[in-house]
Protein backbone atom coordinates (compact mmCIF):
# COMPACT_ATOMS: atom_id res chain seq x y z
CA UNK A 1 0.00 0.00 0.00
CA UNK A 2 2.99 2.40 0.36
CA UNK A 3 4.35 1.24 -2.49
CA UNK A 4 1.39 2.68 -4.05
CA UNK A 5 0.54 6.21 -2.34
CA UNK A 6 4.37 6.85 -3.54
CA UNK A 7 3.59 6.01 -6.69
CA UNK A 8 1.10 8.54 -7.02
CA UNK A 9 2.65 10.98 -5.17
CA UNK A 10 5.63 10.68 -7.39
CA UNK A 11 3.39 11.04 -10.01
CA UNK A 12 1.48 14.04 -8.97
CA UNK A 13 5.02 15.87 -8.82
CA UNK A 14 6.16 14.96 -12.38
CA UNK A 15 2.67 15.84 -13.39
CA UNK A 16 3.10 19.08 -11.76
CA UNK A 17 6.52 20.08 -13.27
CA UNK A 18 5.13 19.05 -16.57
CA UNK A 19 2.34 21.72 -16.17
CA UNK A 20 4.76 24.20 -15.11
CA UNK A 21 6.95 23.34 -18.29
CA UNK A 22 4.14 24.19 -20.26
CA UNK A 23 3.41 27.50 -19.11
CA UNK A 24 4.56 30.79 -21.39
CA UNK A 25 7.43 32.20 -20.68
CA UNK A 26 7.04 35.95 -20.30
CA UNK A 27 9.28 38.16 -23.03
CA UNK A 28 10.36 41.36 -22.13
CA UNK A 29 9.03 43.40 -25.07
CA UNK A 30 11.00 46.39 -25.90
CA UNK A 31 8.90 49.90 -26.05
CA UNK A 32 8.77 51.33 -29.66
CA UNK A 33 9.03 55.06 -29.79
CA UNK A 34 6.50 57.05 -31.43
CA UNK A 35 7.55 59.03 -34.54
CA UNK A 36 6.29 61.85 -36.62
CA UNK A 37 8.32 61.59 -39.95
CA UNK A 38 7.43 63.92 -43.21
CA UNK A 39 7.77 62.31 -46.11
CA UNK A 40 9.98 65.21 -47.25
CA UNK A 41 12.54 64.69 -44.48
CA UNK A 42 13.41 60.79 -45.40
CA UNK A 43 15.87 60.51 -48.88
CA UNK A 44 14.30 58.93 -51.90
CA UNK A 45 16.69 56.41 -52.60
CA UNK A 46 17.19 55.50 -56.56
CA UNK A 47 17.44 51.94 -57.71
CA UNK A 48 17.34 51.95 -61.44
CA UNK A 49 16.75 54.98 -64.01
CA UNK A 50 12.47 53.58 -63.62
CA UNK A 51 12.55 53.42 -59.96
CA UNK A 52 13.17 54.98 -56.50
CA UNK A 53 11.46 54.77 -53.72
CA UNK A 54 12.03 55.56 -49.76
CA UNK A 55 10.69 53.79 -46.77
CA UNK A 56 10.05 53.77 -42.97
CA UNK A 57 10.51 51.54 -40.08
CA UNK A 58 8.78 50.65 -37.06
CA UNK A 59 9.25 47.62 -34.96
CA UNK A 60 7.49 44.96 -36.72
CA UNK A 61 6.34 46.59 -40.08
CA UNK A 62 7.86 49.09 -42.24
CA UNK A 63 6.19 51.48 -44.83
CA UNK A 64 7.29 52.12 -48.21
CA UNK A 65 6.58 54.87 -50.89
CA UNK A 66 7.63 53.77 -54.16
CA UNK A 67 7.79 55.91 -57.60
CA UNK A 68 7.83 53.98 -60.68
CA UNK A 69 8.14 55.62 -64.14
CA UNK A 70 5.55 54.01 -67.08
CA UNK A 71 7.55 51.01 -68.08
CA UNK A 72 9.14 49.99 -64.85
CA UNK A 73 9.73 46.27 -64.13
CA UNK A 74 9.58 45.09 -60.83
CA UNK A 75 11.81 41.38 -61.99
CA UNK A 76 9.55 38.11 -60.51
CA UNK A 77 11.20 37.85 -56.32
CA UNK A 78 9.14 36.44 -53.46
CA UNK A 79 10.33 37.65 -49.85
CA UNK A 80 9.21 35.65 -46.37
CA UNK A 81 7.68 39.42 -45.86
CA UNK A 82 3.50 39.47 -45.95
CA UNK A 83 3.16 42.64 -48.29
CA UNK A 84 -0.08 44.86 -48.98
CA UNK A 85 0.20 47.16 -51.71
CA UNK A 86 -1.42 50.36 -51.89
CA UNK A 87 -1.53 52.33 -55.55
CA UNK A 88 -2.77 55.68 -54.76
CA UNK A 89 -1.41 57.10 -58.57
CA UNK A 90 -1.05 55.15 -61.94
CA UNK A 91 -1.45 51.29 -62.06
CA UNK A 92 0.94 48.07 -61.60
CA UNK A 93 0.35 45.07 -63.96
CA UNK A 94 1.03 41.80 -61.09
CA UNK A 95 2.05 38.74 -62.65
CA UNK A 96 1.22 36.21 -59.54
CA UNK A 97 -0.32 33.05 -58.87
CA UNK A 98 -0.39 32.22 -62.30
CA UNK A 99 -2.76 34.96 -62.78
CA UNK A 100 -2.23 38.38 -64.69
CA UNK A 101 -4.04 41.95 -62.81
CA UNK A 102 -3.94 45.12 -62.70
CA UNK A 103 -4.38 46.84 -59.51
CA UNK A 104 -5.64 50.81 -59.96
CA UNK A 105 -5.29 53.76 -58.13
CA UNK A 106 -7.39 53.74 -54.93
CA UNK A 107 -7.23 49.97 -55.30
CA UNK A 108 -5.35 47.52 -52.58
CA UNK A 109 -3.40 44.31 -52.94
CA UNK A 110 -2.58 41.98 -50.61
CA UNK A 111 0.45 39.29 -51.17
CA UNK A 112 1.40 36.40 -48.95
CA UNK A 113 4.47 35.40 -47.70
CA UNK A 114 6.99 33.21 -49.86
CA UNK A 115 4.23 34.27 -53.57
CA UNK A 116 6.72 34.89 -56.52
CA UNK A 117 5.28 38.20 -57.93
CA UNK A 118 6.17 40.26 -60.86
CA UNK A 119 5.05 43.54 -61.78
CA UNK A 120 5.33 46.43 -64.48
CA UNK A 121 4.23 50.35 -64.20
CA UNK A 122 1.24 51.17 -66.71
CA UNK A 123 1.68 54.97 -66.03
CA UNK A 124 4.00 56.92 -63.58
CA UNK A 125 2.78 55.26 -60.76
CA UNK A 126 2.99 55.80 -56.59
CA UNK A 127 2.47 53.44 -54.25
CA UNK A 128 2.47 52.51 -50.72
CA UNK A 129 3.83 48.90 -49.87
CA UNK A 130 3.69 47.70 -46.06
CA UNK A 131 5.66 44.99 -45.04
CA UNK A 132 5.74 42.42 -41.54
CA UNK A 133 8.79 42.05 -40.63
CA UNK A 134 10.56 44.91 -42.59
CA UNK A 135 12.51 43.66 -45.84
CA UNK A 136 15.96 43.43 -43.99
CA UNK A 137 17.06 43.08 -47.96
CA UNK A 138 15.76 47.51 -48.24
CA UNK A 139 17.18 48.12 -45.05
CA UNK A 140 20.93 46.98 -45.41
CA UNK A 141 20.64 47.62 -49.79
CA UNK A 142 20.61 44.06 -50.70
CA UNK A 143 17.77 43.80 -53.48
CA UNK A 144 20.03 43.25 -55.85
CA UNK A 145 16.65 42.27 -57.70
CA UNK A 146 15.94 45.92 -58.16
CA UNK A 147 19.13 47.46 -58.55
CA UNK A 148 19.65 45.97 -61.79
CA UNK A 149 22.01 43.33 -60.91
CA UNK A 150 22.37 39.93 -60.88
Amino acid sequence: MAKAARAKRTSAKSQKKKTTARRPTRQRVEKADLKHIPWSSVDLEDLNPLLQRHFVVGQNVMLARVLLKKGCIVPEHSHHNEQITYVLEGALKFWIDGKELVVNAGEVLTIPPHMPHKAEALAYTVDLDVFSPPRADWIDKTDKYLRGVK
